[in-house]
C-alpha cells in the first residue's frame, strides 16, 4: 500500500522532479531535479491557468537553454504516467531535436523506482504506451505533412514553434485534434526566428488576448549559468547601455556578472559589435520586442525610450485627452488610450465591434471620465464614428484628425501623421519622464515603425500598408497616443468646459 506522503510526493510536479529525476548541469553534473527560477515560473503560470480556466493553453518564449522544454516534457510524463487516459504528442522542429527530446524522456521513466510507474506495453524510438492506464507519449517531426492528424491527443508540446515547416498543415489538422475541454493542454514554445510567421502570430495574436493563449516571457538573465567574472583587459565599468539595463532589470534580478557574460557572448557572435548585438537580442532576450527582429532597420521609437516609460510613476492633473484609433475588422484593433499631461494610461482593445458599439463605448466613456478632447482617426473607419458621436451633441469635446492631411510644418513633414509621431517621440523623449502603460503591445507598437527623409529634408512614418505587407500588425495602440498630441503635449485647463456635454445623452443612441 503507497504511503500518504509518497502519493502527496507523487502528486506534486515540483515533488516527484526533485525525488525521483537527476538532470546533467551544463557542467556534466548529475543533480535531483530542482525547478530554476524560468521552470517554476511557467509552472506557477501554467497551475495558475490551469486552475482558472480548467485547461492550459500557453506560448512561451525564451532565450537559449533555459529549461522549457525540459520542463514541458516532465509535465507530461508525469501526467501520463500518473493518470489514466492522457495521450501526449511532442512536435519538434527537426529529427535530431525528437531524437533528443523522446530520449530524455525514456530517461524519466528509466529513473523512476521499480512499481512506481507501470511497464510500457510499446517503448519504440517514438513511442511510450501503457495499456494498463490509458495512456501514451507520442514525438513527431513537424517536417512530415499529416503528423499527428489521426491521432485523439489531450496534452500537446510543441518545441521550437518558430522554426516549425507546414504551419498550415500543422493548425488545421494536429492542433485540430485536441478538443477544447478540462484537462488538455497545448503548450507552444520557442526561441523567436523573425516576425510574420506562425509563432510570431500566435504570440502577438496571446498578448491581444484575442486566441486564448497566455503569453509567457522568460528573460535571459534569470539563468545562474549565464555569468562570468571581468576578463582581463575589460573595463570595470558599465557602459551607458549596461548602466541603463542594470536600472531596469537589476531589481529583477539583472547582476554585474550577468552583463560582463552578455559582453562576452556578443564577441563569440561577430567581431562586429552591432552585428553581434542584435543576435545576442535574440537568442538571449531582455525583453520580448528585442527578441523579435523588426525587419525595419531604422526605428524611429527606440525600445529604451519606451522601456524607461513603462517603469516610470507619474502623477498628473492635466486635463484628460483620449486617442481613439478606430477598426472594424479582426485583425485590427479598436484602440483607445487616456492621456493627463506626461501620464498616459487606460489603455484598451476591442475586436469585432460595429460602427454604433464603437460610438456607444466612446459615448459612455465620455459621459463617465468627461475628457476635455476625444481625438478620433477620422480616415475610413472613424469618419462616420466622427460624424454620429457630433450628431449625439458632442461638437467641442470630439476631434476628427486626418492624420493623412498636409502637416502643420510642411517644411519638416510630409503629413500630419509624421507630425503627430514626432510630438510623441519629443514627449517620450523630452528632460520630464513620461509615464505609460507597461504593456507590450503598446511597446511593440511604439518600436514597429521605421521613417526615412524625402529628398526635400521632409519626415515620412512608415504607413500602416507597408507593415501590414510584412506581416506585422496595425500599430493601432500607439497611433490612438499619438492622436492625443493632436492638441499638443499639455493644454490648459480652461480649454474644457462642462457644458459642451449634452445634458442628457439617456435614449439618444440609435
Amino acid at each position: 500500500m503507497v504511503s500518504d506522503k509518497l502519493q502527496n510526493v507523487v502528486k506534486s510536479l515540483p515533488l516527484f522532479a526533485k525525488t525521483f529525476l537527476k538532470v546533467r548541469n551544463k557542467s556534466g553534473v548529475l543533480s535531483p531535479f530542482v525547478f530554476n527560477r524560468a521552470q517554476q515560473h511557467i509552472h506557477d503560470r501554467l497551475e495558475a491557468q490551469l486552475q482558472k480556466t480548467g485547461k492550459v493553453r500557453a506560448i512561451l518564449l525564451k532565450g537559449r537553454q533555459q529549461g522549457c522544454s525540459t520542463y514541458v516534457q516532465l509535465r507530461y510524463f508525469h501526467k501520463v504516467v500518473t493518470s489514466k487516459g492522457k495521450y501526449a504528442f511532442i512536435l519538434t522542429h527537426k529529427s535530431d531535436a525528437t531524437k533528443n527530446i523522446f530520449s530524455m524522456t525514456k530517461k524519466f521513466y528509466d529513473m523512476l523506482p521499480e512499481g512506481l510507474a507501470p511497464k510500457p506495453e510499446k517503448a519504440s524510438i517514438k513511442e511510450l504506451y501503457f495499456k494498463s492506464l490509458g495512456s501514451g507519449y507520442f514525438v513527431g517531426t513537424a517536417g512530415g505533412k499529416g503528423t499527428g492528424r489521426s491521432f485523439t491527443i489531450q496534452l500537446m508540446h510543441g518545441s521550437e514553434v518558430a522554426f516549425w515547416e507546414n504551419t498550415d498543415e500543422i493548425q488545421t489538422g494536429l492542433l485540430q485534434t485536441i478538443p477544447e475541454c478540462d484537462g488538455t493542454e497545448i503548450i507552444l514554445e520557442s526561441t523567436a526566428q523573425g516576425m510574420a510567421n506562425f509563432y510570431h502570430n500566435t504570440w502577438v495574436d496571446a498578448c491581444a488576448g484575442t486566441n486564448g493563449y497566455q503569453a509567457i516571457f522568460l528573460p535571459w538573465y534569470w539563468q545562474d549559468e549565464y555569468k562570468t567574472t571581468l576578463m582581463d583587459g575589460d573595463s570595470p565599468s558599465l557602459s551607458e547601455d549596461e548602466e541603463e539595463y542594470m536600472n531596469l532589470y537589476g531589481k529583477d534580478g539583472l547582476t554585474v556578472d550577468h552583463l560582463y557574460w552578455r559582453r562576452l557572448k556578443i564577441r563569440q557572435f561577430s567581431n562586429d559589435y552591432e552585428r553581434g548585438l542584435e543576435k545576442f537580442k535574440v537568442e538571449y532576450p531582455f525583453t520580448a520586442i528585442e527578441a523579435f527582429r523588426n525587419p525595419v532597420d531604422n526605428r524611429f521609437i527606440s525600445s529604451k525610450l519606451v522601456m524607461a516609460a513603462r517603469k516610470n510613476k507619474i502623477e498628473s492633473e492635466s486635463p484628460l485627452v483620449i486617442g481613439c484609433d478606430p477598426a472594424y475588422g479582426d485583425r485590427d484593433r479598436f484602440a483607445i488610450i487616456r492621456r493627463r499631461g506626461r501620464y498616459a494610461f487606460g489603455l484598451e482593445t476591442h475586436f469585432n465591434m460595429s460602427a454604433m458599439e464603437i460610438v456607444y463605448h466612446i459615448r459612455t466613456i465620455i459621459d463617465k471620465e468627461r475628457p476635455a478632447k476625444v481625438c478620433i482617426d477620422s480616415i475610413g473607419a472613424g469618419g462616420p464614428i466622427c460624424e454620429r458621436l457630433i450628431e449625439l451633441g458632442y461638437e467641442g469635446i470630439v476631434e476628427p484628425v486626418n492624420v493623412a492631411r498636409h502637416s502643420n510644418d510642411r517644411e519638416r513633414f510630409a503629413n500630419y501623421r509624421a507630425e503627430l509621431w514626432q510630438e510623441m517621440l519629443d514627449w517620450l523623449s523630452g528632460e520630464l519622464p513620461v509615464q505609460i502603460p507597461d504593456c507590450d503591445q503598446l511597446h511593440a507598437d511604439l518600436t514597429s515603425l521605421g521613417f526615412k527623409h524625402r529628398s526635400n529634408g521632409q519626415l515620412l512614418i512608415q504607413s500602416k500598408d507597408e507593415i501590414k505587407a510584412l506581416g506585422m500588425r496595425s500599430p493601432d495602440c500607439a497611433d490612438s497616443l499619438a492622436l492625443t498630441f493632436h492638441v499638443g503635449a499639455f493644454i490648459s485647463a480652461g480649454i474644457y468646459r462642462a457644458n459642451t456635454l449634452p445634458a442628457s445623452s439617456a435614449g439618444m443612441f440609435t
